[in-house]
């Protein structure tokens, strides 16, 4: 058995309904808000944990080339992040705007920040990067029939945008030269998934 129920009283699930029972905002930030909420387990007991609540961000792996081709062209971007301590590999990725549509938020950081426009979008999957303390979803896209146009980043985004083949990207994942949990989520689904097939 996993350590989770052990953590929740050691005893084996009961016939209770988990989940919040109370909540208390205790910090509002720009990105993101820490709540302390009171929780009933699996097993009955309660606790209080603290969660972080992000509206959520979509993710993109933009193709160049035909993805179900031989060794596509990929691109990624090279981003200073201060949180990690230097800089990173990543997919284009940013955090939903209010109840927007994660395609959307795909295709607008897709432009933002590399200056591309796709003419075809599609999901790949949904993952939660850090379950343990912070609600946020990652959607993942694919997106391919790229056109060149201008980039718009934000004050604080400090990138430059690489193009490497499916291969060298995913030699680089398996060198720890990507870091990036997205990016690396994102790069190995869509070799599996999409460009392998």
């Amino acid at each position: 058995m996993s350590g989770g129920a052990a953590d929740a009283g050691g005893q084996e699930p009961q016939d209770v309904e988990p989940g919040q029972i109370a909540s208390r905002r205790v910090h509002t930030g720009r990105m993101v808000a820490l709540d302390v909420d009171t929780v009933r387990f699996p097993n009955g007991k309660t606790g209080e944990l603290e969660i972080f609540r992000h509206p959520g961000a979509s993710a993109v792996v933009p193709f160049l080339s035909d993805p179900r081709g031989d060794d596509p062209q990929v691109m990624l971007i090279k981003q200073y992040r201060y949180a990690a301590d230097g800089w990173l590999y990543e997919i284009p990725a940013g955090k939903l705007d209010g109840d927007e549509d994660p395609e959307v938020c795909a295709r607008r950081e897709l432009e933002e920040e590399t200056g591309c426009t796709a003419a075809r979008v599609q999901r790949l999957t949904t993952f939660f990067p850090t379950p343990g303390f912070c609600d946020e979803r990652i959607h993942v896209f694919l997106a391919e029939g790229l056109t060149m146009g201008e980039h718009s980043r934000e004050a604080d985004e400090f990138l430059t945008v690489e193009t490497m083949t499916l291969s060298g990207a995913l030699a680089m994942i398996e060198a720890g030269e990507i870091r990036d949990g997205k990016t690396i989520v994102g790069l190995l689904y869509a070799a599996g998934f999409r460009a392998g097939r």
